[in-house]
């Protein structure tokens, strides 16, 4: 050991295996030493070769002596620190509770323009020069090509660069054998993924003397007295308002008379300008009482969870925003979440016409350069409120007093990325630490929610009636098992429907959750279904690009006439899809305008917003779309909604299969009829018997929730256990087949001998409902647990054992405890 007093660094590093990750320790140079703190992120050398990566402090000590080995921090990569005290603990939390490694749990929290890459550049070693490089008899006309190139480089080569200036391969070692003959040198660097945005401007120079201000021209004159009154300008502004060139400014600027310099510009998301509504919301008697009641427990300072349980066109959100105005007006900061990108741009113009600037947006439709600006309005406290989808719960608020989370059920709230972490389960963390209320609402909660509810664990606020005049649509269940779809997917009833709302001005939507125009393609002579050569799902034919696609991994191939099993032109395009309902209503309704909403639809930047304004406006008659015109909207003359086929939902292998296709049905349907008009809604079937469409249809949520629980105690399924799935990934099928056997009997193993009273059901190891997906191929492990300490204790040394196992090399195990999906 050596005697010395040194600052130690705990830190997570990037790019490490799960088997090998923890936190480890650095040592601060001299330099670094009042700089480096807890949530900046540093760069490191890291293995064998000392490969520069960047990590992020978790802590900093101090160390009377310093551990022999120890490496030195390289460089500080933030100013200040990108994540608090709050969020470092919470990314330990993620770490434990959804298996990743620490640096992906902090790197979860932050916006993707601050994220950091690093950077392999070549610069010349000292004293190599052109002639020296022509002389050496040791390198091959390749290598001195190359060092020639890096040698006259104006700034730094990055490696990429360099690959394809001299057409390497990707994995090439000719950079590397330069370094190594001395005749280049490798320096990595970390440069962030986005940079800020500024703008240059322009004041008087603040050591600018009187005799700078001299015999001035008439033009310079101009735009020192410009200057004199507003302070700086840009250069842009002080151009225009002073009627003078830059050449002005930078003649000025040689006098010493001003000083050009750059000043932040903060991207902002494209909103759309609305009046500013501060008026009182008025709350009917059930609003006010529940009101009251979520306020109390806001004013008691503790930390509370309440699941607010109202029929469609209740009023949640006026509840919730009331809520809201004490904890704005208190300078608290909210949270609050939306499902999905479609439901943003709607919550965005309501909260923004009451709240203004305060609000802040966050969603992946976002720029990377608006999504890093929302965040550092949020950091800065400029931004009281944030509103998003799931990523929306990581907002850098130093002090919350409400979450809210919209439409709590649904499945968007679930990570399937690493982290695989539940929006909910981060908003109880973050409520829990700041002691606030987090506020569930849904007019169909998860069942887990509700039996949490009545279980007394959440409080339950319920609003039973529709707010104001409002009334629950009145809703058709119509048998279309005799039909054939095949001539028309649109029963009488749906038509009639349809052409009495276009002819009274009235608007409808249309669900159908299938994208595309058919959904697959089959051989009739020798039944081969065309499917995708990368994942082990058909192709569906998009009619708008003529061409079959995989929704999985994008794979596209020309439409095609002769199946290429046997040769046969015998090919049939069935199923349908929103391009085939769309196509059918302009020929039924060829007057009608119509609007389609699905993922091809909404591609573009803005679309989603852009399209629901046009609706709004009446530029459209018929929405039709998949599951995103189902929640959370709210048209004043939508009167109608049909629902294409509601039987696509009901059936799957999945245990909340029911759960959703309710819960689906049940919000399509309250959006008929919000306003003054009378709603109607027609549901299109081929078993209208089947109770959970009869349930919908009367927006019978309890009497759902009683059936359907009985069921979840059964099968022991959530909420009377968890399900943890194990998944394996691989591109060879037999060494994923045999990961997740060897893990199977690991499991076995070690739990009879060193966790025996852990409650464990084992299902599988069997192959994925997709067993193929980009080439990979994929076998999952349902276990029904507990999800308790030493459960994922137990778990973690299964993942750590088996990710270090060289027998299953390219094959990866992953652990995702109560997935969305467990097919």
């Amino acid at each position: 050991m050596v005697s010395i007093c040194a600052l130690i660094i705990k830190a997570a590093v990037e790019k490490t295996a799960y088997h090998f990750d923890r936190l480890f320790d650095y040592m601060v140079p001299t330099q670094l030493a009042s700089d480096c703190r807890r949530g900046c992120r540093v760069m490191v050398p890291f293995g064998t070769g000392n490969d520069q990566r960047q990590a992020m402090v978790f802590d900093v000590e101090e160390a009377a002596e310093l551990p022999p080995g120890v490496k030195p921090v390289l460089r500080l990569l933030d100013d200040e620190p990108v994540l608090s005290d709050e969020l470092l603990r919470l990314a330990m939390w993620l770490h434990e509770q959804c298996f990743c490694t620490c640096f992906e749990a902090a790197r979860a929290m932050l916006p993707t323009g601050l994220d950091m890459r690093v950077v392999r550049c070549y610069v010349p070693a000292a004293g190599v020069t052109l002639e020296g490089i022509d002389a050496a008899a040791e390198l091959s006309e390749q290598e001195r090509m190359a060092a020639t190139a890096v040698v006259c480089a104006s700034e730094p080569v990055v490696r990429s660069r360099l690959i394809d200036m001299f057409g390497l391969e990707e994995d090439s070692t000719l950079p590397e054998q330069l370094v190594r003959k001395g005749f280049i040198v490798r320096s990595d660097d970390a440069v962030r993924r986005t940079g800020d945005a500024s703008i240059r401007m322009v004041r008087i120079a603040a050591d600018a003397g009187e005799e700078c201000f001299e015999k001035l021209t008439p033009k310079q004159r101009r735009v020192v007295e410009l200057l004199e009154q507003v302070g700086s300008a840009s250069v842009k502004e002080v151009c225009a308002f002073a009627g003078v060139t830059k050449v002005i400014l930078t003649n000025l600027k040689k006098r010493g008379a001003v000083e050009f310099f750059d000043s932040e510009v903060l991207r902002r998301p494209k909103s759309v300008p609305v009046a500013r509504d501060s008026s009182d919301i008025v709350l009917t008697a059930g609003q006010q009482r529940a009101y009251e009641n979520i306020s109390a427990r806001y004013r008691s300072g503790s930390f509370s969870t309440t699941l607010l349980y109202g029929v469609t066109g209740s009023g949640k959100t006026s509840v919730f925003m009331r809520t809201i105005d004490d904890a704005v007006a208190d300078g608290r900061g909210v949270i609050v979440m939306v499902p999905e990108i479609s439901l943003t741009p709607q919550t965005l113009e309501r909260f923004r016409a009451r709240y203004g600037d305060r609000v802040a947006v966050f969603h992946s439709g976002l720029s990377l350069g608006q999504r890093l600006d929302e965040w550092k309005r949020v950091k800065r406290g400029e931004a009281l409120i944030a509103i998003g989808t799931r990523s929306a719960v990581f907002a850098p608020f130093d002090d919350i007093g409400l979450i809210v989370m919209d439409e709590e059920q649904e499945y968007t709230y679930k990570s399937e990325s690493t982290p695989r972490y539940h929006a909910r389960s981060v908003a109880r963390f973050r409520c829990a630490y700041h002691k606030a209320p987090l506020l569930l609402a849904s007019a169909t909660p998860s069942v887990e929610s509700y039996y949490l509810a009545g279980a007394g664990s959440y409080h339950l606020e319920e609003l039973t009636e529709r707010y104001g005049e409002a009334k629950l649509p009145v809703v058709d269940v119509v048998d279309i098992s005799e039909q054939k779809l095949a001539d028309s997917m649109f029963s009488p009833k749906l038509m009639q429907a349809l052409e009495y709302n276009l002819q009274n001005g009235y608007q409808s939507i249309l669900l159908h959750n299938r994208r595309g125009f058919n959904t697959f393609v089959a051989c009739r002579a020798c039944g081969h279904v065309l499917t995708c050569e990368h994942c082990s799902v058909s192709m569906t034919y998009h009619l708008n690009s003529n061409r079959l696609l995989c929704h999985y991994c994008g794979k596209s191939l020309p439409f095609a006439t002769k199946c290429p099993e046997c040769g046969s032109e015998q090919l049939r395009y069935a199923g349908q899809g929103t391009q085939r309902v769309e196509d059918e209503l302009a020929r039924l309704f060829p007057r009608a305008r119509v609007l389609r909403m699905d993922a091809d639809s909404t591609q573009q930047k803005f679309s989603h917003a852009d399209k629901l304004a046009a609706f709004e406006r009446g530029d459209y008659d018929i929405m039709i779309g998949t599951q995103m015109v189902a929640k959370g909207l709210d048209f004043e003359r939508v009167t109608l909604v049909g629902v294409m086929l509601a039987d696509q939902m009901l059936y799957s292998d999945d245990f909340r299969s029911y759960e959703r296709a309710f819960s689906l049905l049940t919000q399509v349907v309250g959006r008929s009829g919000r306003g003054e008009f009378s709603g109607r809604a027609i549901i299109q079937t081929m078993t209208p018997e089947n109770p959970v469409i009869a349930m919908a249809a009367r927006q019978d949520y309890p009497e759902f929730y009683k059936n359907e629980i009985i069921v979840r105690e059964t099968m022991l399924y959530p909420p009377y256990s968890d399900i943890c799935m194990v998944g394996f990934v691989g591109i060879y099928d037999d060494m994923v087949r045999k990961m997740a056997h060897c893990f199977m009997e690991m499991l076995r193993e070690r739990a009879k001998n060193d966790y025996p009273g852990i409650p464990l059901r084992v299902l599988g190891p069997s192959p994925a409902s997709i067993s193929r997906i980009k080439g990979k191929y994929r076998y999952r492990l349902i276990i029904k647990c507990r999800n308790s300490a030493p459960f994922r204790e137990l778990l973690s040394s299964l993942l750590r054992d088996i990710g270090q196992s060289r027998a299953f090399g390219r094959t990866n195990a992953f652990a995702d405890m109560n997935p969305d999906n467990i097919l």
